[in-house]
């Protein structure tokens, strides 16, 4: 179980971009048509990857094993600030769910879609992952414990040289 309930690390920037894009498309679709029961779909889905990466994602394993292979070799990134990305969009698209679908409070809704437009289209047209940067922050600011992830409080890898 403990291993079914894990998320990669590292990441293929690559899929996780595909996988963005997605939403942002999902997302923009939604708030042209007010659609709100789309958020329903993207909720699992987010869900599903913050609590299993691919494993339980339709989208994930599309992105991971169909579409991110065929955009050329893998992009590894570290896993854990995807994960906290991922987890913002299941709040943001379950907020969405429970406000905008449920109760039928719209302009909540529109606002909701638009902040995951912005963040995924961020993430996946230039890639700049607002969640990733976020936990950067975090860890920099000492709330994230270092051992989450090492190489996370120092993403390029600029302060930590192995000698040559």
């Amino acid at each position: 179980m403990r291993n079914f309930l894990s998320f990669p690390n590292p990441v293929n920037e690559k899929a996780a971009r595909t996988v963005a894009f997605i939403v942002m498309v999902v997302s923009a679709v939604g708030l042209a048509t007010s659609t709100y029961w789309l958020f329903v779909p993207l909720a699992y889905g987010f869900i599903a990857r913050v609590l299993t990466g691919p494993r339980l994602s339709p989208l994930a394993r599309l992105a991971s094993t169909v579409v991110a292979p065929r955009l050329g070799p893998a992009k590894p990134v570290p896993g854990p600030p995807k994960r906290f990305a991922q987890a913002i969009g299941a709040t943001l698209s379950t907020l969405g769910a429970v406000v905008g679908f449920g109760l039928g409070a719209h302009a909540v809704g529109d606002a909701l879609f638009a902040l995951m437009i912005v963040a995924s289209g961020l993430e996946s047209l230039a890639a700049l992952c607002l969640g990733c940067e976020l936990f950067a922050l975090l860890m920099r600011a000492g709330l994230m414990p270092e051992r989450v992830c090492l190489e996370c409080a120092d993403p390029p890898g600029r302060l930590r040289r192995a000698p040559s």
